[in-house]
């Protein structure tokens, strides 16, 4: 899970990405505000804060370095960009990978001594 944190005006703003499965999911103050499952290099979350401003989110992958990006938009002016990279993907996807063997080869020892 790729998690992309800000602070704006006294509120807590998170995105939550799956690296697997496509779901993306937005906290405001650890509530949920938008969900949606995307597999495109590309997508957006139009939210409202408490003020009643609209806010946006933007994720993207950058095809040439492999990097996430979120970018954060309030009232359509850019306020926060993060990138996380290709090592962060990579160690989620290491595990995945560890945890998909651990079960295959319990379910083959089950199946074998049964």
């Amino acid at each position: 899970m790729t998690s992309f944190k800000y602070h704006l005006n006294h509120e807590k703003i998170e995105l939550l990405a799956s690296d697997w499965f496509g779901l993306e999911r937005v906290l405001v103050n650890d509530q949920l505000v938008s969900s949606k499952i995307n597999f495109s290099q590309r997508s957006t979350h139009r939210i409202e804060l408490k003020n009643g401003k609209p806010c946006q989110l933007q994720l993207l992958i950058d095809p040439q370095t492999e990097q996430l990006t979120c970018r954060l938009y309030k009232q359509n002016q850019l306020i926060g960009s993060l990138k996380q990279g290709k090592q962060s993907l990579l160690s989620s996807k290491k595990v995945f990978e560890a945890s998909v063997m651990v079960t295959f080869m319990s379910v083959l020892g089950l199946y074998w001594f049964s």
